[in-house]
Parts: structure tokens; sequence; C-alpha cells
């Protein structure tokens, strides 16, 4: 397969460093910064181009490979390119820290049947299908362990700054709704400065199977990440290393470890996971790989974090299925009361001038006033006829394409 690179950082830099032992060629570089240099697996002699335009031609490349590193606005309006044009992708997660921009490439990719792939390999991991299974005998009554009590995350960092701390949540976020669903309440905790907060911050999931998830951040020279499950008689814990950032090879991974009644060690090379998922088209896994609106949520999930912290209390998180739909009604909703308060202004004004021209003898002000209540009814009709838009759209809609699974656009 040919692989092209939109910008780079260290996830897709692993993924480039696995691509030589897959049969895989990374053809064309666009939009790298300079101040990265690439390994040696990259050759040489690969032809660059500081745009992205290059690679909306599938003959140039089957997939693209999208990194956050010098992430600007040109690479994003080229993101959007390049899903519009239905090529498939493989995305750094977070690439941004924006709950609109995620779901606006949710929206496109649902029309465009644009192949999306969040970099969130974590959860493919088998000590997490294990973790998953225990929880669920846990809350079934069936595990050797007892009920569950709770789940608790150590994020260990080095650079625990505000935006390294949201995009490890962004990150966090996607195991927290594997092990214990999708959640319905976050609630913060940390520190009264807000700059020293981050160093610290702890944060509270609650969701549908009424598992407590803690997940906090603590100094640790080594990044990674702990995940352990406390039941009524015992307790296991998964041991998530981060990968080198600056590894040249698929030989320095660090291994996971399982512990509990025994311990288990296990490499993982997320790189190689992920490119193995590019090539899948439709495959069965006890877990199912991440979707781009798993990215969406992990993203909503984190930026809502600065204003739980900022107002000091829960936040109540609402299931809603973005849609071009979602957002006409949206729109016409808000629109809607917007034209109730401007009939009032109106009202009120030309009650107020015809009055003035009654008294003052103004013809003119009084016909300006008379005519009120046929403007008002015009844009208020105006506005009732384009709520059967969507209707008239919908019934000119081309059918579904018939086809293959794999060859037909569907939402992920």
């Amino acid at each position: 397969m040919k692989l092209g690179l939109l910008g780079i950082d260290d996830r897709i830099a692993a993924v480039v460093a696995a691509a030589p032992a897959a049969g895989d060629t990374v053809v064309i570089g666009c939009d790298l910064p300079d101040s990265r240099p690439l390994d040696g697996s990259v050759a040489a002699n690969m032809p660059r181009d500081p745009s992205w335009e290059p690679l909306l031609d599938p003959q140039v490349c089957d997939a693209v490979l999208v990194g956050v590193d010098g992430w600007n606005d040109a690479r994003a309006d080229g993101v959007r390119a390049l899903v519009q044009a239905g090529r498939a992708l493989l995305l750094s997660h977070p690439l941004v820290l924006s709950m609109l921009w995620a779901y606006e490439l949710d929206m496109i990719h649902g029309d465009s049947g644009a192949r999306l792939i969040p970099f969130l390999p974590d959860r493919l991991h088998p000590f997490i299908r294990r973790l998953q299974e225990q929880i669920e005998a846990g809350l079934a009554g069936a595990g050797p362990l007892g009920a569950v009590e709770t789940i608790t995350m150590e994020r260990r960092m080095v650079d625990r700054s505000r935006d390294a701390v949201l995009r490890a949540v962004a990150v966090d976020a996607d195991l927290v709704r594997v092990l214990a669903g999708d959640p319905s309440r976050l609630s913060t905790l940390g520190a009264a400065d807000a700059d020293a907060a981050w160093n610290t911050l702890a944060v509270g999931f609650s969701g549908p199977t009424q598992v407590p998830v803690r997940w906090q951040v603590v100094r640790g020279d080594q990044p990674g990440l702990r995940i352990t499950v406390v039941q009524a008689q015992g307790s296991c814990a998964v041991d998530i290393p981060d990968d080198p950032p600056d590894r040249t090879g698929r030989d320095n991974r660090l291994p996971w470890t399982w512990s509990g009644e025994y311990t288990e060690t296990e490499a993982f090379d997320r790189g190689a996971v992920m490119l193995e998922e590019l090539h899948r088209v439709r495959q069965a896994t006890p877990i199912p790989p991440a979707a781009w609106s798993d990215a969406a949520r992990a993203i909503e999930l984190a930026e809502t974090v600065p204003r739980s912290l900022a107002r000091g209390r829960a936040i109540d998180l609402h299931q809603e299925e973005f849609s071009e739909l979602g957002t006409f009604r949206g729109t016409m909703a808000s629109l809607g009361c917007g034209l109730v308060l401007a009939a009032l202004l109106v009202l009120v004004l030309a009650t107020l001038v015809g009055g003035i021209a009654r008294e003052a003898g103004w013809a003119w002000g009084e016909q300006i006033a008379g005519i009120w209540p046929w403007v008002v009814l015009s844009v208020l009709s105006l506005f009732l006829a384009l709520q059967v838009l969507p209707l008239l759209i919908s019934a000119g809609a081309a059918p579904p394409a018939e086809g293959p699974p794999d060859q037909r656009p569907r939402r992920e």
C-alpha cells in the first residue's frame, strides 16, 4: 500500500516505522515541519510538497497519515478536503481540541464515505479486553473478586501544562468509554489557582454502569497510564507505558504489565496495530476499533474539563447525534426565537412611530407604521416555508448505493 504523509508526529512516526515490515511504502510527504527530521524508514529521496493538494489524487497514494506537529489552518483545510474527497485517512489523536471541528469532520465523512481512523490503538490490547471482561463479570455478580467498586486511572506526565493534560484526557477518555461506558456526568477537582490546577488535576466520570471512574494527573519520569480496577475482594491493574518519542524502530517499545493474581508482560506496537487497521476492510474483533465518532466524543469530554474546573461543579453530558439535519433544526430554533423578539420590537417601534406621526400630521409616517403587520407576516411566512426544506431535500436525495459494505458510504 502506498502511503502519503500530511504532517507528522510521534504517533504517525510509529506507523511510518512499521510500514516496511508490512510491505507498505511512504511515497510523498506534504506539509512536513522542517524542525523534525524523518527516520531511516522513509526514503531520503521521497518527494515533498508544502501543500496538501497532491494527496487528493488516489493515484498518488492509497491512504493518508495525518500528524499534528506544526498544525495550522491550511492543514485543517486540507483534512476537510481529503474527507470530502472520500479518501482513507489515519489521523493522529487529538488533532485539534475542538468539539465543533471534530463533529464537522464526522458529518462530512458521513456524506462522503471517507474512511477515518483515529489513532486510538490501546483499546485493542488484550489486557484491555481482559479488564473489560473482569468488569462485566463483576457487574453481573459472577466475578472471582466480587463487585466492582471503582476504576482509577493515574496518568504519569512530565509536561503537566494545560494543553498537555487536555490532550491526555482526550486520549484516555476513549479507555474510560470502553471500560465503563459513555459518561453521563463529568466533574473535576483541582487547586484553586487556575495555573496550578493542571499539575494535580483529577477528573471523575460516571456513566451507565454506575461504576465511578477517577482519572488523575501525577508526576512521573516515565510517562504512561496505570488503570486499576478495585473490587470487593481484590484488585487488578494494567500499566501502559508511553513509547519513547524518539523511536526509530520497533525494538525499543516498552511492554505493558498486568498485575493481579499473577503478573504478565506483553509488548505492543501501536504503529503496527494501526497500520493493520488501515489495511482492514471489515474484521470481527472483541473490541471494535475506534471510529471517528469515538474520537470526537473523547475530544468533547476533554473540552468539557476546563468548563467544569472553572465552574467548580459537575457537568451533565448529553448524548446528541450531530448531523446536518440536527444542525438545521438547531439553527431554525435559534432563528425562530430571534424572529419573535424582533417582531415584538417592530410592534413597539411601529406603535411609537405611528402615534408620533398622527400627532405631528406626518402622512408618510402613518403609512410606514401601518404596513408593519404585513412585513412581520411575510418574514414569518418565509420562516415557516423553510421548515419543509429538509423534507424536499430528503425526498429528492438518491437512495443509498448498493454494493459490498466496504465499498459503499457508511457512518462509522
